[in-house]
């Protein structure tokens, strides 16, 4: 379908700094996705050390905005900002500096380039700073600001922003019916990120190891990584364990593995890149995601395109990503004798557990793929231009 062009101003504090960055990779691709569609991108992003004001990445142009000293400019691109600033002054300095300062970058943003649309990513930081500038905004929230939106003194600042938004999305459907609680039943759509599929597919043999877990995530407590450890320990089976992320808790779940006698059982390889990332799936039997209250789970999307299917818990969004008895399995959030028969299972039902990851990528294909939700979004942009 031939569309008409379209200029789109995105704004975030997460976008990767360089080609194969994860930070925000996510948003680069629904850039890319959208462009696909007619639309031509721009993000806006804050400042951080060794990162130049101005880059294109993978064709996507980035500008970023200075908000602080060069010091104090650590906000962005590493997941602890709500640990900056609930830890210290400069953190809610920082903070306030960026809303103020990526206000004026977002009103000089669109003065300079004449967008016909803003959409923010994350309703805080971004969506704050995005409205009342004259063009039309929409909000796509990613979780963290959904669970910010749901204390007290959040919600009126999240309403605001609603008020000001032409319309709000959230990448799941818990997500969106969170934001649909807070927000006193507005309408909030679902529309997920996209995935990339030119990054994960199969090998062209079958490489799953059938007693080869792996887990893919931050190393703090949401992420249940202390629960899985656990349930190494219970298990039947003698299977094995890659850990792949980094955080606040890698020491204390080192030692609770060797508390737990099951240290010679778990590989911890640390942050990985994307692009390291497909053979790890693509031989593991599963991927097993613990967490509670996840906004999505986009490493369960990545997993079914390698055909490798998830044992989860039935928490968040990890339930549009992962359907049980179909494309892998859902166990009760905290129950790690469940997480560990369920684990055992894939162990003494190969064939099975193979079948659900093909049934995982055709799935997540439909639902997922560039192509779906570049056409997703654009249909959002024109309807929120009132069909121009």
């Amino acid at each position: 379908m031939t569309h008409a062009p379209l200029r789109v101003l995105f704004v975030t504090h997460a976008f990767p700094r360089h080609g194969g960055d994860a930070a925000g990779a996510f948003v680069l691709a629904l850039a890319r996705a959208v462009q696909g569609e007619g639309v031509e991108v721009q993000v806006l992003a804050p400042s951080a050390p060794g990162l130049a004001a101005a880059d294109t990445i993978e064709g996507v142009r980035v500008r970023r905005y200075r908000y602080a000293p060069r010091a104090w400019e650590t906000l962005a691109y590493t997941g602890t900002m709500a640990e900056q600033v609930s830890g210290s002054v400069r953190g809610k300095l920082a903070l306030a500096l960026m809303l103020w300062r990526g206000r004026r970058a977002v009103r000089a943003a669109v003065r300079a380039w004449r967008p016909q649309l803003v959409h923010a990513h994350w309703w805080f930081p971004s969506g704050m700073m995005c409205g009342g500038h004259g063009v039309p905004m929409i909000v796509t929230m990613h979780g963290s600001d959904v669970r910010l939106a749901r204390g007290t003194r959040a919600r009126t600042l999240f309403r605001r922003v609603a008020a000001q938004s032409a319309a709000m999305f959230a990448v799941s459907g818990w997500l969106a019916r969170l934001a649909r609680e807070a927000l006193g039943g507005r309408v909030v759509e679902t529309a997920p990120m996209p995935a990339a599929t030119e990054l994960f597919t199969p090998l062209e043999s079958d490489a799953h190891q059938k007693d080869r877990m792996l887990f893919v995530g931050r190393l703090n407590a949401q992420k249940g990584l202390d629960d899985l450890l656990q349930a190494v320990a219970r298990a039947r089976r003698a299977w094995t364990l890659d850990v792949v992320g980094a955080g606040p808790d890698g020491d204390a779940l080192r030692r609770r593995a060797d508390a737990l006698g099951v240290a010679g059982r778990v590989t911890w390889l640390g942050h990985l890149p994307q692009s390291d990332l497909r053979a790890l799936y693509a031989r593991s039997a599963a991927l097993i995601i613990p967490s509670t209250e996840e906004g999505l789970g986009l490493v369960g999307v990545e997993a079914a395109l390698c055909e490798t299917p998830a044992i989860a818990y039935a928490s968040g969004g990890l339930t549009d990503v992962v359907r049980d008895g179909t494309t892998g399995w859902l166990v009760p959030t905290g129950d790690v004798a469940a997480l560990a028969h369920a684990i055992d299972g894939v162990v003494e039902r190969p064939t099975k557990a193979r079948a659900y990851g093909a049934a995982a990528r055709v799935r997540v294909l439909a639902t997922f793929s560039p192509e779906a939700v570049g056409a997703r979004y654009r249909a959002a942009y024109d309807a929120a231009l009132g069909g121009k």
